[in-house]
C-alpha cells in the first residue's frame, strides 16, 4: 500500500525544480495511497491537486490549503464529505465514483462560498430520488452538478419543495447506512476466514487435506521430477483460483476494492517467486580457455577500431565508450599478448596481432568523444634478434665484419675499365698537367716615346713595369 511520503512529492513536483514548500500543481494519482497526510504541512501554497484513482476512505488533513482551488478525489473509497470547510478557496470539488451514501453530508461545504462545481456522480447518493433537488437547495453557491449548469428555475423549485426533499433524503440515507452496515460485517467476516486458511497453510505447507504427522505421508522426499511437477501443479491451481477469484460475483463496496488490489499483489509477489526460482545464474565468462589462449570477448557492445602504426612502432585501440560515462567505472589490463577493458562489470578483450610492452604502454580518454585510446608500443624486433645471436662472441664478430666487406667490394665495382670503354685516359691527364711546364706570355714592355713633345725624362720616377 502506499504512503504519501516527501521523496513522493518531490518526484512528482519536477515541473517546479523538486521544490515542495511553493508547489502551486501536484499530481498523486494512481499510488495506491490509503490515507492523506503531510500535504498540508509541506505544500501550503497548492492551488491544484489530483488525488483520483487511489484508495483514500476519508478527506482529512487538507483544511490548511487556504489557496486551494481544484480538488480531485475521483475513483476513491470517500463514504463522507467533511473537513474541507477550511479549503476558503476551493471552486472546484470532484468526488466522481466514490462511495458517499450520506448525501446530507454535503451541508459542511455551504462554509465553501466560492464552490462553483461539484460532481457526485458514480456514488450511491446519486441513485436517491431527489438527489440534485436537494443538493442545488442545499448548496446555493453551485452553479454546476454533475457537469450540468443550474437553472434559475430549477433552484427555485428546489427550493420550494426542500422540506419534503429532504425527508425522502433522510428516509433513503438509513435504508442505505443498514445495508452498509451488514456489507462490513460480511466483508470482516470473509476477511477473517481468508487470514485463517492461510495462517493453516503456512502452518502446513505442502499438506493438503493430511497431517503432517501421517504414517501414511511416507514418501515426502521427491525426486527432481517429482518437484517439478508439483511447481506446476502449483502454477495450474494458481491459475484456478485466480480465473475463480475474478467470476466471482461481488458488491462494489470499500472492501471488495481492498480485496481485489491485495489479490493483486499476491499475484504479483507470486509472480515474482516463480520467476526468480526460473532465473537461472549465468555461469561466468570465458576469457582464456583452459590451454592458456586468449579469446576475443565484447560484452559491452562497443565499437572499436585497431591501428597498427609502424612508423611509431606500436597498436593504438580506440574503444568507443559511453561519452558521458565516470572513468572510473572502467579498468584496463594490458598484457603482452591481448588487452581486457572492462566497463561497468562487462569484460572487453581482444587478442594483439603481435607482442606489445604492458609497462610502456598508456591509455588516455578523449574529452570530447569520450572514447579510450590505448596505445601499446611493439617489442623491439632488434632485441630480440640480438638475445638469439648472443650465445657466441665469434657469430656477432663475423656479423659485424660482413658489412664492411660488402661495402668494400661495392666500391671495386664502381671502378671503371678503359679497356671497356672509350672513355679518356684520366690518370695520364692528370700526369701532364703535373709534368708540364707552364706557358709564360711575354708582354710587351711599354716603352715611353721619346718623340711625345710632353715626355720628361725623370730619373726620380721608378718603371712603371
Amino acid at each position: 500500500m502506499g504512503r504519501i511520503t516527501e521523496d513522493l512529492i518531490r518526484r512528482n513536483a519536477e515541473h517546479n525544480d523538486c521544490v515542495i514548500f511553493s508547489l502551486e500543481e501536484l499530481s498523486l494519482h494512481q499510488q495506491e495511497i490509503e490515507r492523506l497526510e503531510h500535504i498540508d504541512k509541506w505544500c501550503r501554497d497548492l492551488k491544484i491537486l489530483y488525488l483520483q484513482n487511489n484508495l483514500i476512505g476519508k478527506i482529512e488533513n487538507v483544511s490548511k490549503l487556504k489557496k486551494l482551488e481544484y480538488l480531485n478525489l475521483a475513483l476513491n473509497n470517500i463514504e463522507k464529505i467533511e473537513n474541507l470547510e477550511g479549503c476558503e478557496g476551493l471552486k472546484k470539488l470532484d468526488l466522481t465514483v466514490n462511495f458517499i451514501g450520506e448525501l446530507s453530508s454535503i451541508k459542511t461545504l455551504q462554509h465553501n462560498i466560492h464552490l462553483k462545481e461539484l460532481f457526485l456522480m458514480g456514488n450511491p447518493c446519486a441513485d436517491f430520488d431527489g438527489y440534485r433537488q436537494f443538493v442545488v437547495a442545499t448548496l446555493q453557491q453551485l452553479k454546476w452538478l454533475d457537469g450540468k449548469e443550474i437553472e434559475r428555475s430549477e433552484r427555485i423549485q428546489a427550493l420550494q419543495n426542500f422540506p419534503v426533499i429532504e425527508q425522502q433524503i433522510g428516509e433513503q440515507e438509513k435504508a442505505y447506512c443498514l445495508k452498509r452496515a451488514k456489507d462490513k460485517e460480511e466483508a470482516q467476516r470473509n476477511l477473517r476466514e481468508e487470514e485463517e486458511n492461510e495462517a493453516k497453510g503456512r502452518n502446513y505447507p505442502g499438506f493438503e487435506g493430511q497431517s503432517p504427522f501421517s504414517v501414511e505421508n511416507k514418501d515426502h522426499v521427491q525426486a527432481p521430477e517429482g518437484q517439478e511437477g508439483k511447481c506446476n501443479e502449483k502454477k495450474f491451481k494458481g491459475s484456478e483460483d485466480d480465473l475463480e477469484f475474478w467470476n466471482k460475483p461481488s458488491l462494489f463496496t470499500p472492501e471488495s476494492r481492498l480485496e481485489t488490489l491485495r489479490h493483486m499483489e499476491k499475484q504479483r509477489k507470486d509472480q515474482e517467486k516463480l520467476s526468480e526460482k526460473k532465473k537461472k545464474v549465468k555461469p561466468p565468462r570465458i576469457l582464456i580457455t583452459k590451454d592458456g589462449k586468449a579469446l576475443n570477448v565484447n560484452d559491452p557492445k562497443l565499437d572499436f577500431s585497431l591501428k597498427d602504426d609502424e612508423k611509431h612502432n606500436q597498436i593504438i585501440l580506440d574503444l568507443a565508450v559511453y561519452r558521458y560515462m565516470d572513468t572510473s567505472l572502467i579498468d584496463v589490463d594490458v598484457q603482452p599478448t591481448y588487452v581486457r577493458v572492462t566497463v561497468k562489470g562487462k569484460p572487453f578483450q581482444l587478442v594483439l596481432p603481435a607482442e606489445v610492452k604492458p609497462d610502456s604502454s598508456s591509455a588516455r580518454r578523449s574529452q570530447t568523444t569520450g572514447h579510450l585510446v590505448i596505445c601499446m608500443p611493439k617489442v623491439d624486433g632488434v632485441i630480440t634478434r640480438w638475445r638469439q645471436t648472443s650465445k657466441s662472441g665469434e657469430s656477432t664478430l663475423d656479423s659485424s665484419r660482413e658489412p664492411a666487406n660488402q661495402r668494400h667490394k661495392q666500391v671495386e665495382k664502381l671502378e671503371v675499365d678503359p679497356s671497356k670503354h672509350s672513355f679518356p685516359d684520366v690518370a695520364h691527364i692528370v700526369q701532364e698537367k703535373k709534368h708540364r711546364p707552364r706557358r709564360i706570355q711575354s708582354e710587351p714592355k711599354i716603352t715611353a716615346n721619346e718623340e711625345d713633345p710632353d715626355f720628361e725624362d725623370n730619373p726620380e720616377v721608378p718603371p712603371l713595369i
